[in-house]
């Protein structure tokens, strides 16, 4: 990876070439910043004028701006119908097991109501949080852990187990193992990134606050 003082727009070129290569698209600018073949798109801000000026230049065949347009509404809408299917089946799931009393949608930690974690779940045996979320790669995976991390940062948050529920099952329990062994700045003790299986194998070992015993 070149030193950032040395970025030029051939290595630039290189590094988006090697994102489709991996992943059959070029990237968007999150997924610049977590790319270590990449330099930041701040760094191709300063020394190229930006993202869109530099996807005309390297004449790559794909939106010069991701934000905007027919790609950012259709690619909205898909994030969103998937997102609302995805907590509806964790929700069917945790409402059967544990009793729709017991199940709290949209937790929120704080009085300003910015902060919340997709479910809340009373137990017998001690409580815990989940946030659903689906990454479409390892890259984004990463990405979205790191903005998971610093939303959940406050000490409120901190005094339940949170589960990072990942839902996407092209991504391997092995993968996520490596991911999080190299992350830099690691996980609270507090916090753990479940498959849907690794769930529900946590949820076999809770224990149901409707049950009487």
């Amino acid at each position: 990876m070149p030193k950032k003082d040395i970025w030029t727009l051939e290595k630039v070129r290189e590094g988006f070439n090697l994102f489709f290569k991996e992943c059959n698209r070029y990237p968007t600018s999150h997924e610049i910043d977590s790319f270590k073949f990449l330099p930041s798109s701040r760094q191709i801000q300063r020394r190229f004028g930006g993202l869109i000026e530099t996807r005309q230049k390297l004449k790559l065949d794909c939106p010069e701006d991701f934000t905007k347009g027919i790609y950012s509404s259709e690619r909205a809408g898909v994030i969103n119908k998937r997102a609302h299917e995805l907590e509806k089946e964790v929700y069917t799931y945790l409402s059967e097991l544990f009793g729709k009393e017991f199940v709290h949608r949209e937790f929120f930690f704080t009085d300003d109501r910015r902060t919340r974690s997709d479910f809340f779940v009373y137990c017998k045996n001690g409580n815990f949080l989940i946030d659903v979320f689906y990454p479409k790669d390892i890259y984004n995976l990463i990405g979205c852990l790191n903005s998971k991390m610093r939303t959940y940062s406050n000490k409120i948050s901190e005094e339940y187990p949170m589960i990072f529920l990942m839902m996407n099952d092209n991504i391997t329990e092995g993968e996520i193992e490596k991911v999080l062994k190299n992350k830099k700045n690691k996980l609270l003790k507090n916090q753990r990134v479940l498959t849907y299986k690794e769930l529900k194998e946590f949820c076999s070992g809770k224990v149901p606050k409707g049950i009487k015993g």
